[in-house]
């Protein structure tokens, strides 16, 4: 991958995992408006509010955490396997390591997901 997608990259991952926290940060609007206005406003906010954005930023942001580990583990478990292939006398450490790596892995993953519902509920 090229310099420049990954930068691409990059910037869709940032703006995915920061969209709850800037849709969740946002002030209503204190206008006054007219009857017809209002109920204008009252069908925007229900196709478009800004806590349906939060659920769907905070779904994409535990869907990232998930995908995040699960590529993890795998690359760990696959590591694990190659390397026992070479010196199949040092499975049962490489097992221990493995098994250490991967929990933190999937901590690190499930922090996330604890991140994502407390910006679900608690903004």
């Amino acid at each position: 991958m090229n310099k420049f997608a990954r930068i691409i990259v990059l910037c869709f991952v940032l703006s995915l995992v920061f969209a709850p926290a800037l849709v969740l940060a946002a002030d209503p609007a204190t206008a006054q408006e007219t009857a017809t206005q209002e109920k204008k406003e009252t069908v925007e906010k229900v196709l478009f509010t800004k806590t349906s954005l939060g659920y769907l930023g905070v779904g994409i942001g535990a869907g990232l955490a998930v995908i995040g580990g699960s590529i993890g583990i795998g690359l760990i478990g696959a590591r694990v396997i190659d390397a026992s292939a070479r010196q199949p006398e040092m499975l049962g450490q490489l097992r221990t390591l493995m098994f250490i790596t991967a929990a933190l892995v999937e901590g690190l993953a499930l922090f996330a997901l604890v991140i994502c519902i407390l910006c679900l509920f608690v903004g």
